[in-house]
């Protein structure tokens, strides 16, 4: 019988050849693992990129907008402005005209009664003076001038005292 040495050698052979497969098929995974790390680095900088582009442009969009808009409610404040600026113009130069015309209104209204008073009183001062009525009218014009007081004392009448709130009586427990 053999001692069992050319066994040991296939077999240390046999090991030999899997472990140098193994370290092949190791490096072989390694090296496409490192290039597929690589590619996943370079797609997710570019990624990045484009990300950031897309952000900024999206940035300077809304900012446009916000710009435009702002301006557009600036205008539109302005424009309103001056129309509320215009409308109070015209109600105060609507009020001084109303004004105005109350006041002439009232001056003319003033004149023709005191047109219209002053004629009677020169008709009758003329037909009193032949017919000595004259003695007659004074004393009606110190009653007049009597009942103008009497109507100042009706006038002051101290206000009428308010009568106390009746008060509820409290029940006790």
């Amino acid at each position: 019988m053999s001692n069992g040495t050319g066994v040991t050698d296939t077999l240390t052979q046999a090991a030999e050849t899997v472990a140098e497969t193994a370290k092949e098929l190791c490096t072989q995974v390694v090296e496409k693992a490192s290039t597929a790390v690589q590619r996943a680095r370079k797609t997710a900088s570019k990624a990045k990129k484009a990300v950031k582009k897309t952000a900024s442009k999206a940035g300077k969009a809304v900012s446009k907008r916000v710009a435009a808009a702002k301006k557009a409610l600036a205008d539109t404040s302005a424009a309103n402005k001056k129309k509320v600026a215009a409308a109070k113009a015209r109600k105060a130069g609507a009020k001084k005209a109303t004004k105005k015309a109350t006041k002439k209104a009232t001056k003319k209204a003033a004149k023709k009664a005191t047109a219209k008073k002053a004629a009677p009183k020169k008709a009758t001062a003329r037909k009193a003076a032949p017919k000595k009525a004259a003695a007659k009218k004074a004393p009606a014009r110190k009653a007049v001038k009597k009942a103008a007081p009497a109507k100042k004392a009706t006038a002051k009448k101290a206000p009428a005292k308010k009568k106390a709130p009746a008060r509820k009586a409290t029940k006790k427990k």
